[in-house]
């Protein structure tokens, strides 16, 4: 019988996501802050509960969520203006009721953010250096599930997030006196997000530590140019560059050692 899936946080990522499982014939349970979209999950196939962590504490049904299910995926980004022990406050909550479950197959979704405001290449096997709140939050929360050794816990790194309704180059259309367009981007689209998600469940690849990022990495000048002219958007207008400056530049050696190839260019999605 196949594994029973908790997709914790049923948004923009989740709900396709806990969609697709549905699809390849898993049970789905999701959760949601909004007791209005109960319905909308319930619709879908996906049995719904709604949960609320907070730092006081959590709302909603987080044990009878986590009673039945086999796995789970922790898809709840810390909010960027969080006070600094928000988020961890919260996934410790998390973690703890998962330990009282017995549940053994974690997936947490993370961010490249842990590797900081770095130059040149970074791996899964590169010094975190997170400059923000949130960043530091999400290394603890990692570090929480990573460092308990009766789970097995796989950590996902996923770059900035592309979708039909969501791309950057919407925010940055028009802006002048940019300065870092020789950065490198490292950007991922939704459905290589899903599909990256569902292959670790099918293959089992647990226990792992991976970068999610579409190995395509022209400079922010290069590609947000394309873009907004693709789209038929004012151009952002970056300052020259200095000789040498890269940015960062995400690797993905977990996912090339285990043969994943992503599906979907990052410049082929208008």
């Amino acid at each position: 019988m196949k594994p029973h899936i908790g997709v914790l946080g049923c948004g923009w990522l989740g709900f396709p996501l806990a969609k697709r499982f549905i699809s390849m014939d898993f049970r789905v349970s999701g959760t949601t802050t909004t007791k209005a979209n109960l319905d909308i999950l319930g619709n879908e196939g996906i049995v719904p509960y709604y949960v609320e962590l907070h730092n006081e504490g959590v709302q909603g049904s987080l044990i009878n969520f986590l009673k039945d299910i086999d796995i789970l995926i922790i898809n709840v980004p810390p909010r960027r203006k969080a006070m600094e022990e928000d988020y961890l406050n919260k996934m410790t909550q998390l973690y703890e009721a998962s330990k009282i479950m017995h549940l053994k197959k974690i997936i947490f979704v993370s961010s490249t953010s842990v590797y900081g405001e770095v130059q040149g290449e970074v791996t899964e096997r590169s010094v975190l250096k997170p400059g923000s709140d949130s960043a530091k939050q999400l290394v603890a929360a990692e570090k929480l599930f990573m460092g308990d050794k009766d789970m097995e816990a796989t950590i996902v790194r996923f770059g900035g997030l592309l979708g039909p309704d969501r791309h950057p180059v919407t925010y940055l259309a028009g802006q002048h006196e940019l300065s870092n367009g020789d950065d490198a981007i490292n950007l991922i689209h939704i459905d290589d997000c899903v599909l990256l998600l569902t292959s670790i469940v099918t293959n089992e690849w647990w226990g792992k530590l991976m970068n999610g990022v579409y190995p395509d990495h022209p400079t922010k000048r290069i590609y947000y140019t394309k873009e907004a002219t693709k789209r038929g958007l004012p151009v952002p207008v970056y300052t020259k560059g200095y000789a040498g400056k890269t940015g960062k530049i995400v690797k993905t050696k977990t996912l090339d050692a285990l043969k994943f190839k992503f599906m979907n260019p990052i410049d082929s999605h208008s």
